[in-house]
């Protein structure tokens, strides 16, 4: 069912987005009027609720995929108005992403590295951290069998002697769903730990994910 959006101008001035944003705040907006409030103004014989319902539409269609191309298909929209949109999201996907960059336990650790619990290959990351205990970097090293493809001090630690990190945190997955650590697991963390402190930088845990479980080596007793 296609809903008429009643164009801004019937509106009283308190009822309009940017106008209650002044008054009330923010959260007091739908996704709509959210949008409405950013792109500012329609264009003639196109009111601003007309664009934003359309783009919401988008939105719940594509969600973080949306692009500059899908936004400019949009009567009404042009090349400020969607780069305005594109600029919102990413200016609030870098304060979330911001607000997750602390990591206090083994659990959050696992928790961000989701993504490759379920590989069918083997992943190993590793995640820089400054002295406050907050994630700088997450990187790939090595993705293979680690029994095949060992982990080399440089390429754990260049890194972070280059981002000047306090420490950091290795992580890999096991394919075989089992988080259990192999004594090549243990090894390697005992090399790196090794080399960690001859540079002054702290291997804190090795975490091994699956998709249902994961253990740190810390917890165990092996770091």
């Amino acid at each position: 069912m296609h809903v008429k959006i009643k164009p801004l101008r019937d509106f009283h001035d308190i009822d309009k987005p940017r106008e209650r944003i002044k008054s009330v705040g923010a959260g007091v907006l739908n996704e709509r009027q959210l949008i409405a409030a950013i792109i500012g103004r329609g264009i003639p014989g196109r009111d601003v609720n007309a664009i934003a319902g359309d783009i919401y539409r988008l939105l719940e269609e594509k969600g973080a995929e949306v692009s500059h191309a899908d936004l400019i298909c949009i009567p009404g929209v042009g090349e400020t108005k969607a780069s305005q949109m594109l600029a919102a999201f990413e200016l609030t996907r870098r304060y979330l992403d911001r607000e997750k960059r602390h990591v206090a336990t083994p659990a959050d650790v696992a928790l961000m590295t989701k993504d490759i619990a379920g590989k069918k290959q083997e992943y190993f990351l590793t995640f820089t951290l400054n002295g406050a205990g907050n994630i700088i970097e997450r990187r790939i090293i090595t993705k293979g069998i680690l029994n095949h493809s060992p982990v080399h001090p440089r390429e754990v630690f260049a890194p972070a002697l280059t981002e000047r990190a306090a420490s950091v945190i290795l992580v890999h997955n096991h394919p075989s769903g089992n988080p259990e650590p192999s004594s090549a697991d243990i090894e390697i963390t005992r090399m790196l730990k090794d080399a960690g402190d001859l540079l002054g930088i702290s291997v804190l845990d090795h975490i091994i994910v699956t998709s249902g479980d994961y253990v740190s080596l810390k917890e165990r007793g092996l770091l």
